[in-house]
């Protein structure tokens, strides 16, 4: 799947495209047994409502009719187990996440919650997944895909595996345009994540390339047209908190 001789980026630096997965790996697995703590911190618990407005939209019925979600780059169980709260009997969702710590901790929260029969982890990757044509009733990736090397191959992926009628929705962090917000978000992303970062997980730069991968992700308009080309209809977005968050949809018609 790589191209060979082309760059992208990891955070603010240049690095070969076939590099990106192993080093965002390492990301993930040095943050993953703090990683919804972080969360927690790093938003002020405004991840939690952001969660919420996306299963809000996704509407999981709450009928006996079986409804399968395939939650991508979901390690940590979140917005899977949003979804099996506020769905009905025979809901199912699939958690696929190309890193096996942060499946960990989701495999262990699942078990908590007695989630395991609505609640499957699958090792895999966005731009290659192992599930057959048509297969999932909703397709749902919440503050992953900017993480993703080749988005564009991510978003076929999905459009492959989603069942006609069913739609596509993308948690991601945006461009803050609200004048004054833009700069307190600047100084708390670079001067407060990294070193809360390093106090909580004792790990700065993993927190560093963060807060830098958020400026590097297309705007909502550009991202859009991603998700159009990739063959979605009906794609629109809306964000959040002043544009911190936006929340993007499509159709597979």
């Amino acid at each position: 799947m790589d191209r060979p001789g082309e760059t992208t980026h990891f955070g603010f630096k240049d690095v070969p495209l076939g590099d990106k997965q192993t080093l965002v790996n390492d990301v993930f697995r040095s943050v993953a047994s703090r990683y919804d703590l972080m969360n927690d911190l790093m938003s002020g618990g405004l991840h939690r409502v952001w969660k919420d407005i996306m299963i809000t939209a996704l509407a999981p019925p709450k009928s006996d009719r079986p409804f399968a979600l395939l939650d991508v780059a979901g390690g940590t169980g979140d917005i899977s187990f949003r979804a099996a709260k506020a769905a009905g009997p025979r809901f199912h969702a699939t958690v696929c996440d190309i890193n096996s710590d942060m499946l960990a901790v989701g495999r262990e929260r699942a078990a908590k919650r007695h989630l395991e029969t609505q609640v499957d982890f699958v090792e895999g990757n966005a731009e290659a997944l192992a599930f057959a044509d048509r297969s999932f009733d909703a397709y749902t990736i919440a503050f992953g895909i900017r993480n993703v090397p080749q988005i564009d191959l991510a978003l076929r992926e999905a459009y492959r595996v989603l069942k006609p009628g069913s739609r596509f929705l993308c948690l991601e962090f945006s461009t803050v345009e609200m004048p004054g917000l833009d700069k307190l978000y600047d100084l708390f992303s670079f001067k407060v994540i990294p070193p809360l970062g390093r106090m909580v997980t004792g790990d700065a730069e993993s927190y560093q390339y963060l807060v830098e991968s958020i400026r590097k992700f297309p705007k909502p308009n550009t991202f859009a047209d991603m998700i159009r080309d990739a063959g979605f209809s009906r794609v629109s977005w809306q964000t959040l908190t002043g544009g911190i968050v936006a929340l993007h949809s499509g159709w597979r018609l």
